[in-house]
């Protein structure tokens, strides 16, 4: 599990390049501060660029020899409305703006492999090193697919990954087929009429219509779905009501639906769709209902998958090569993913104990885990994560053409 010296010798340069990017967070497409920085490092290493596509996103193009074949490797760059707990010199300069996910450790392992890339040339082909804005619920990578980064920068695969506390650095966790989940919203307004609440009957109540309709819902999850397909249904608000002694006009519910497969996701929305607008004619009451697809499912293809537990395997050995276990949470990698084929993976970012090598000092109290506001990335991944990302592209160069 030994680092590529020229990229070990810079981890020091590196780490200090990523605290730079977590002080300074920036939120779904308004990087232009990440995205100058991004630029100015790969311009000073004589590294081709273009900008613009999904607003602030940035392309590295690194061509050697003669060869037409190309591999993308992506990072994305956006933070989170979050407020910072830590309070260490790197904590973030703007508050409810925080690098919460650690796509400040992505962008940076990302550029300490362009940094050797351009410097050893050790391939016969381009890679394609995208930098890609807002991630965090902007459908960043949608937004950069509709501009034309396939059509402008041709690639036979594309692969990514994120950094996953809980697992050990010098391992990583794949697997084949879905493992992100679809991310989507719904909202539905019960309209009823209001009255007092001494007396209810002189009015139509929404609140018990949408205590039915939250218990209906969870019958499609164990009674219209198949027990072996996976799916989600969280209400996560109900608003309504102003004073304890009125019986209100309207009650809205929303929350999430998650699904690994877009036909689970179809019964699901039809399905909500029917018990909402049916539990509103019993009750006497109408409804609005809205269903928004955001992130489809990320799932992996079979060939790009194999060849990236192969590079991990050869870089850290198989034991240290974990089979991923699917989760419910979402990611917009999935939008390449429908187009093209490739993989997304994680590696592993510690169980916080990184956060103590100063001594603990500026720690929030919190758990060091995603979207937390105790979060800090492990700088002690770079170098790894780094030349994953070299050896993965040297050798899906290399390798003959399927």
């Amino acid at each position: 599990m030994r680092p590529i010296e020229s990229i070990l010798a810079e981890a020091a340069t590196m780490a200090t390049l990523r605290r730079d990017l977590h002080a300074h967070p920036e939120l779904c497409f308004q990087e232009q501060r990440t995205s100058d920085v991004i630029a100015r490092q790969l311009t000073d290493w004589g590294i081709p660029i273009h900008r613009g596509l999904g607003t602030t996103g940035v392309i590295a193009i690194l061509k050697n020899g003669t060869s037409d074949r190309a591999v993308g490797l992506r990072a994305d760059m956006d933070a989170l409305p979050i407020t910072e707990h830590n309070t260490f010199e790197h904590a973030s300069r703007h508050p409810g703006k925080m690098h919460a996910c650690g796509h400040d450790g992505h962008t940076t392992m990302l550029l300490a492999a362009a940094q050797h890339l351009a410097k050893h040339r050790d391939y016969d082909g381009t890679v394609y090193l995208i930098f890609q804005p807002a991630e965090e619920g902007g459908g960043g990578a949608r937004e950069m697919i509709q501009e034309g980064l396939f059509e402008r920068f041709p690639m036979e695969a594309i692969f990514g990954a994120h950094n996953w506390p809980g697992i050990p650095v010098g391992q990583f966790a794949i697997r084949n087929g879905p493992c992100f989940a679809s991310s989507n919203e719904f909202r539905i307004t019960i309209r009823g009429k209001g009255s007092h609440a001494a007396m209810p009957h002189l009015g139509l109540d929404p609140v018990p219509v949408a205590c039915q309709m939250v218990q209906a819902f969870q019958t499609i999850i164990t009674r219209n779905k198949r027990p072996i397909d996976a799916g989600v249904i969280s209400v996560t608000m109900i608003h309504t009501g102003e004073a304890t002694n009125v019986v209100p006009d309207a009650c809205e519910i929303q929350g999430t639906v998650r699904t690994f497969t877009l036909e689970v996701l179809d019964l699901i929305e039809r399905r909500m769709q029917e018990v909402a607008q049916h539990t509103c004619a019993a009750f006497g009451v109408s409804s609005e209902f809205e269903f928004t697809r955001n992130y489809p499912p990320t799932i992996n293809h079979p060939d790009e998958t194999a060849f990236a537990r192969s590079v991990m395997t050869d870089l850290v050995g198989a034991d240290n090569v974990l089979e991923f276990e699917p989760t419910m949470g979402a990611e917009d990698f999935s939008y390449f993913l429908q187009t093209r084929p490739g993989a997304y993976f994680v590696m592993g970012n510690g169980d916080g104990d990184h956060r103590a090598s100063d001594g603990g000092a500026g720690h929030g109290l919190s758990p060091c885990m995603l979207h937390n506001p105790s979060y800090d990335f492990n700088d002690e991944l770079i170098p790894l994560g780094a030349t994953l990302w070299v050896r993965m592209a040297e050798r899906w160069l290399a390798q003959p053409r399927r």
